[in-house]
């Protein structure tokens, strides 16, 4: 049975990683500080609470495909810079049946509901683990993807993962994605 994904067109191909448009769509999403992989285990655990009838009618709300997180950057003054965790968005896309009219409300205040707008994005997909120093490598290839194609991008890098932990590691689709600060040109 196939999983549902938020709906996207491929707009440009360039070496290592595509460019794609995605439409409008609806998360559940939660903020948890710690280290990556840990933050991510934490909140998956309140997004599924979500899905799973934590919410003001208890219905069951089928998985979709990708979990995304992304660091979540406060603006302070002074900048500064720590080795001691982060603070992370995580999100579970709504299946596309539901609007944010028809979804029940979650019934923890730490998940929330919001709509994603259009957006444009680069997106590097890879496999492997989710280790970080997977996910930093492929960053790295993709900005550097980026840089050589002369696209600039805006805001924090997102990680996508479509499978369940306990899929074999060198079965996974991962990707790395990142905003597009404008489209690129179309392709003649």
């Amino acid at each position: 049975m196939a999983t549902e994904s938020p709906k996207y067109e491929v707009l440009a191909k360039y070496e290592g990683f595509e460019v794609r448009r995605y439409v409008s769509y609806v998360v559940a999403e939660t903020e948890v500080d710690g280290e990556r992989g840990d933050a991510g285990n934490s909140a998956f655990g309140l997004l599924a609470g979500y899905i799973f009838g934590g919410n003001t009618s208890s219905s069951k709300i089928e998985m979709t495909a990708p979990v995304t997180q992304s660091q979540k950057i406060e603006m302070t003054s002074p900048v500064t810079q720590t080795q001691s965790g982060a603070h992370w968005k995580v999100q579970f896309s709504m299946p596309s049946k539901w609007t944010m009219e028809t979804l029940p409300k979650p019934k923890d205040s730490r998940v929330t509901l919001r709509v994603v707008p259009e957006r444009v994005v680069a997106v590097l997909r890879y496999s492997g683990t989710w280790s970080e120093a997977n996910y930093q490598e492929h960053l790295t290839a993709l900005k550097e993807g980026l840089k050589r194609e002369g696209l600039g991008s805006t805001g924090e890098p997102t990680w996508a993962r479509y499978d369940p932990p306990w899929t074999p590691w060198f079965l996974r689709k991962n990707e790395v994605q990142l905003e597009l600060a404008t489209p690129p040109p179309s392709p003649t």
